[in-house]
């Protein structure tokens, strides 16, 4: 295959088959010396089908995750593949599932059915993205933690402290697997978890951006979700010039048939532009957790999604 390695305006490598008719002939080993070097790579010219990525996902991954957005549909259940999110919408720059504590290490896309026009994948290095910041906004993120409060239901205290009413002692000392702690916020009990505002990715020791703020504030219009540590807003300034810096720094993945996305999570961001109403556009996507991953300190000791296929209860 011919390596084309990223530059200015290019954030992820582009590998361009050769003599290979599938993502299945290619070395693992060194598709993985890329990636964690990259951390994206797309694969282009390899003709990726439903069976081939599947088989291609199962290489990298101990299990993966299921993502209960409501408008996703199921391709493969076998191998937890679904597509992206439906709709027409533009996507904010963000890592997925970076809303709750099991954010998965790695994403894969595949485009089944390139859209006829617009529909792109944007990609954003979160660390070009922090380098790129000024300097009041990096200073003002570094060192802080995004509070993620959302409210629980029965099957949330079901399945993670094995009972829908547990008692205030319960309550205040979930088991260890357990990602959340839970509070009482205006007399409604709700889950906790934190992480970092800038955090350190798998494969690099330089500080990144990727968390649920843009999406939340620029798609969802919510402010304060996630919340600093001490429980105020990240300033709208600060929303600003972080989103500006990523839209600079993006680029779009114009997809063809057959192209395969390859992921750090943990590193590099991605949205999409406007999708055209009623397109043919089908992109595949399954979310993971690599095998003989470092330990990411923010998570429990040997959490359930690290084990096998993880479904999250209800959240709602």
């Amino acid at each position: 295959m011919d390596v084309r390695l990223p530059h200015p305006g290019q954030p992820h490598a582009v590998l361009t088959a050769t003599w290979e008719r599938s993502p299945l002939a290619i070395d693992p080993a060194q598709l993985m010396a890329l990636y964690t070097r990259h951390g994206a790579l797309l694969l282009r010219g390899f003709g990726a089908d439903l069976d081939s990525f599947a088989g291609f996902t199962q290489q990298f991954c101990t299990g993966s995750v299921f993502n209960e957005s409501p408008d996703r549909h199921l391709l493969d259940a076998a191998h937890n593949i679904q597509t992206v999110n439906g709709g027409t919408a533009p996507f904010p720059l963000h890592p997925e599932l970076s809303r709750e504590p099991w954010k998965p290490d790695i994403c894969f896309f595949a485009c089944l059915e390139p859209p006829r026009s617009l529909g792109a994948t944007t990609l954003c290095d979160g660390v070009d993205l922090v380098s790129q910041l000024p300097a009041a906004v990096r200073d003002g993120l570094a060192g802080r933690r995004l509070r993620y409060m959302q409210p629980v239901n029965p099957a949330i205290l079901e399945y993670w402290l094995g009972t829908p009413s547990p008692d205030a002692a319960l309550l205040a000392a979930p088991p260890p697997g357990c990602p959340y702690s839970f509070d009482w916020y205006d007399n409604q009990l709700v889950r906790v978890f934190t992480r970092p505002a800038l955090h350190t990715p798998m494969f690099t020791a330089a500080p990144a951006f990727g968390n649920f703020l843009l999406f939340s504030f620029f798609h969802n219009r919510m402010r304060g979700y996630p919340s600093l540590d001490d429980g105020s807003a990240v300033p709208d300034a600060w929303l600003a010039e972080v989103k500006a810096t990523g839209d600079r720094l993006s680029a779009a993945v114009q997809w063809q048939r057959g192209d395969l996305l390859m992921l750090d999570n943990s590193r590099f961001m991605h949205g999409r532009t406007a999708v055209v109403p009623d397109d043919v556009r089908l992109i595949a996507s399954f979310f993971g957790y690599l095998k003989n991953a470092p330990r990411n300190p923010e998570e429990p000791v040997d959490p359930p999604w690290r084990r096998t296929e993880f479904r999250p209860p209800a959240l709602r």
